[in-house]
């Protein structure tokens, strides 16, 4: 295995393990004839299952089947993907990049905004508010390289890429960074968001869709009522415990989606719960998800208040995606009046 950098919160016995135990892919096409199976099967940590289903959900596959099982410091997972159109794999550069990026998913995965400054916003939605925002950025020569927003519950979250107009590199001087900040707090706030309104600074790390799930986590978006409630598209989520074995159930049922199951996972890694054993299945147009999860001590979910937030925080993880409508109306116009500015925006 060639040398790779070490995440500096691993010891000596952690990288041991990892290098004894590193992923093993199997990629079959003959199996099923309608879907191509991705076999992991791996030494087990905190969130290696995300990290898989991120590299499947990064290339928009659509995991029409999952099954995740985990014994001891071990786990394994078998993915039934398809493209978009709902077609087996084929392109060996697909099968193998998905070979390469499984077999080092223990070294983590960030997003490859390098050299650029992440610009985190979250507030109350309005209209034009993103017209107002890409406005100040143009005026203190912000060049926009791309941008990722989403709605939810009356609630904005937004992750802009900038770099310097002028150099072409990251914003790094201290006073620069103060006046974005104070500008763009401001047009956050408007006239009736004081208190909630947040804009923060940062070099990129963290993965994007990752990250605007954790700022709306963080902005307490669940706990709002949803602004549209459809009866057949709202997802159904239940939370028991299943005492004998010590663990908590988790089932959530939905309409499918690109990219529910990250979703799903995601939430349920960020609240610091281990999936031990999971079945995802699809039928047309409904997902059905199952998950036997526990806290990372050890210990199934202990109070009626805790089962709800679950149940709040899983039906917002899934609804978060469900405002691309609204949100191509309002990007439109912004790319309509200040094309010079937005390079990208990504609704997904």
């Amino acid at each position: 295995m060639k040398d790779m950098e070490w995440p500096a919160c691993l010891d000596e016995y952690e990288k041991l393990v990892i290098r004894m135990n590193t992923p093993r892919v199997v990629i079959d096409n003959a199996v099923c004839p309608t879907a191509t199976l991705v076999k992991v099967d791996s030494a087990r940590r905190h969130g290696i299952l995300l990290e898989a289903v991120q590299v499947l959900t990064d290339l928009n596959l659509l995991i029409k089947k999952a099954y995740i099982s985990s014994d001891g410091r071990f786990f394994m997972d078998v993915f039934h993907v398809t493209d978009l159109n709902g077609n087996k794999l084929t392109d060996e550069s697909v099968i193998s990049y998905i070979e390469q990026s499984l077999e080092t998913i223990h070294y983590g995965r960030s997003n490859s905004f390098n050299g650029l400054t992440a610009l985190e916003l979250t507030g109350t939605d309005r209209v034009g508010l993103l017209s107002e925002v890409f406005a100040v950025l143009a005026d203190l020569q912000c060049s926009v390289v791309e941008a990722k927003v989403w709605t939810h519950n009356g609630r904005i979250a937004s992750l802009i890429y900038v770099k310097d107009c002028n150099s072409g590199s990251p914003i790094e001087d201290s006073q620069q960074i103060d006046r974005i900040e104070a500008r763009l707090r401001n047009v956050l706030k408007g006239d009736n968001d004081i208190r909630s309104a947040k804009m923060t600074v940062s070099m990129a790390v963290t993965h994007t869709e990752r990250r605007l799930h954790q700022m709306m986590f963080a902005d307490r978006d669940y706990e709002r009522m949803p602004v549209l409630r459809h009866s057949t598209d709202y997802p159904v989520v239940t939370v028991q415990n299943w005492a004998d074995r010590s663990y908590s159930v988790v089932n959530v049922q939905c309409k499918d989606r690109t990219k529910l199951l990250f979703d799903v996972v995601c939430t349920l890694t960020d609240m610091e719960y281990v999936v031990f054993h999971a079945t995802i299945n699809t039928a047309g147009e409904r997902a059905y998800l199952e998950f036997y999860i526990r806290h990372i001590d050890g210990t199934p979910i202990s109070s009626e208040p805790e089962r709800q937030r679950v149940i709040q925080c899983l039906e917002a993880a899934v609804g978060r995606r469900a405002s691309e409508v609204y949100m191509c109306v309002c990007v439109y116009i912004v790319i309509s009046q200040l094309d010079y500015i937005i390079y990208n925006v990504y609704l997904i």
